[in-house]
């Protein structure tokens, strides 16, 4: 007499994994897996935000509540934390092997309108690609009071849709947020350090539907700006706030050149961090930046904010992610087909997001969407044109990444030339050598430049 199989963890995911995909045309996320292996595991709530570095109450009131609802939506009966294992069992008995995850059906993918990938990833898309351990650390670091988190990525790497992601979690946690884009403010704002804090403040109060009270606590005579824009936080921003303050402040490298703001501005964030670890007061900020590349102005070693905190870098997507990525769009891929996608663009994430449009829509298949790719005819000729632009307009700039694109080896370059090439997303770095991020730059650059 055979015995009875024995229903593993491995299986339980796969099947788990499976039919919400049938369902609703989506894997399951990081954090779904994390608190399904924590309930195969018999870890209570409290315990598993201890093991995964998150908040009890995100794990107990959001994530659990929701994945046990998936669950039972996909299966069609109830599904709790206390029944899911026997109901998964019966489910992979069902289907008696799991099989090969399948493309989402024809009906379902054309409801799902695919989007054109532009800008950030809308918080309820299904095409938002989590990177292995990068969210749930940021999700960590926000729950810390005092904390600094720094996200760096070239540009289109996905550093604002990220950070779209880390201030909705601080609101599932009931903390007040700010989230400030310094790409979007006016050049005459960002030369002038005490108009700059000011407008810092006002757009942080207003995020916070607090009232302006910078006519009355803003001291011109006495108080330099950095002062002032302290003050102004601790004596009224964050006593009115009175809980956590998750403030978000994206495309931090705009400030850069802007000699007469960054040196203070930064050494003001590096002192906020230090006073979170010993004042009650500033332990309610958690602070988030996003950027580039670090900045280039020789910064005092305690005054900079890019040697303290949690540092977070985006990197490109993995094989086995784009895969992954290619099946949302409906693409049922093998590897011989990510690999000559990758081989051309590597996993750059608008790279590879505009070229599944494409492909997933029926506009071309691959062979010709790579074939064209580093010609004016194909997808990605505006995003090389304006690169080129870019480039022709700095003569240095040209000639350096002229040398980059002809050597077959990796070459040196001085530390601003590595800085702009780099916050481009042209090249990739390793220490004072750098090559082109991909053989698409290789190409057309090559022929262009």
């Amino acid at each position: 007499m055979n015995s009875p199989s024995i229903f593993t963890w491995e299986q339980a995911k796969k099947i788990a994994d499976l039919v919400v995909f049938q369902k609703f045309g989506e894997h399951l996320k990081d954090s779904e897996l994390e608190v399904l292996q924590g309930a195969w595991e018999g870890l209570t709530y409290e315990k598993m935000a201890e093991d995964f570095y998150r908040s009890v109450n995100y794990i107990r009131g959001d994530v659990g509540p929701k994945l046990w609802q998936k669950l039972s939506d996909a299966l069609a009966e109830e599904v709790t934390k206390k029944n899911f294992k026997a109901a998964l069992e019966r489910a992979s008995s069902l289907q008696q092997t799991v099989p090969p995850v399948s493309p989402i059906p024809d009906a379902a993918f054309r409801r799902l309108q695919l989007p054109f990938p532009e800008g950030s990833v809308p918080l309820d898309s299904p095409f938002y690609l989590e990177r292995e351990g990068v969210e749930s650390v940021c999700y960590g670091s926000i729950s810390k009071a005092g904390s600094l988190t720094r996200i760096k990525a070239p540009k289109l790497m996905g550093k604002t849709s990220l950070m779209a992601r880390i201030i909705a979690r601080g609101k599932t946690q009931n903390y007040q947020t700010a989230n400030l884009d310094l790409s979007d403010i006016e050049r005459g704002i960002i030369v002038d350090l005490d108009k700059f804090l000011r407008w810092f403040c006002l757009m942080v109060g207003r995020q916070c539907q607090l009232d302006s009270r910078l006519q009355d606590l803003w001291d011109t005579e006495i108080l330099g700006s950095n002062d002032n824009c302290t003050v102004y936080f601790e004596e009224y921003l964050l006593p009115e706030i009175n809980g956590p303050l998750l403030l978000g402040l994206d495309n931090v490298d705009r400030i850069f050149p802007c000699i007469e703001v960054v040196e203070d501005f930064l050494g003001m964030l590096r002192s906020w961090h230090e006073k979170g670890k010993t004042s009650q007061r500033w332990r309610q900020l958690r602070l988030v930046m996003a950027y580039s590349t670090e900045c280039y102005v020789p910064l005092d070693m305690n005054q900079s904010p890019f040697n303290a905190g949690i540092p977070v870098e985006l990197q490109e997507f993995n094989r086995k992610q784009v895969k992954q990525w290619a099946c949302l769009y409906g693409l049922d891929w093998n590897e011989s087909q990510v690999d000559a996608l990758m081989g051309t663009i590597g996993g750059h994430p608008y790279l590879v997001g505009l070229a599944l449009y494409e492909i997933g829509s029926g506009r071309m298949d691959l062979d010709r969407l790579l074939q064209s790719a580093p010609t004016e005819a194909g997808i990605y000729s505006s995003h090389l044109r304006r690169h080129l632009e870019t480039l022709q307009s700095s003569p240095e700039l040209f000639d350096a990444f002229q040398q980059v694109v002809a050597s077959p080896e990796p070459i040196e370059l001085n530390s601003m030339q590595i800085y702009k090439l780099h916050s481009m997303g042209l090249v990739r770095q390793n220490d004072n050598r750098v090559q082109p991020r991909c053989n698409l730059y290789r190409e057309y650059f090559h022929r262009g430049l």
